[in-house]
């Protein structure tokens, strides 16, 4: 499978993921206390919130890729030699 198509398949992915939930929550530790042997510590819970034209955007980003990202080839890329000596001979 090529790259591009794993790509677009993670977009959509994660687009949708996106659009579904809205966004992430993450947990934060805001204060830490050590009296002795004993420790304390709070965590809160950060919510993160995802647009939801962003998470359009990237499955629509995600679909182009995946239907027409395979069809453009690009094409080699010559590089030049700056050799003492020809690699090829001109016909005679």
């Amino acid at each position: 499978m090529a790259l591009s198509k794993i790509f677009a398949i993670v977009l959509i992915v994660v687009g949708t993921l996106g659009v579904v939930y809205g966004g992430f929550n993450y947990p934060s530790e805001t204060h830490e206390a050590v009296v002795g042997p004993l420790s304390l510590s709070v965590q809160e819970t950060e919510h993160v919130a995802v647009p939801l034209w962003a998470g359009i955007g990237a499955i629509v980003i995600g679909s182009a890729l995946l239907l027409f990202g395979s069809r453009y080839r690009a094409e080699p890329i010559l590089v030049a030699c700056s050799c003492s000596q020809p690699r090829w001979q001109a016909p005679q």
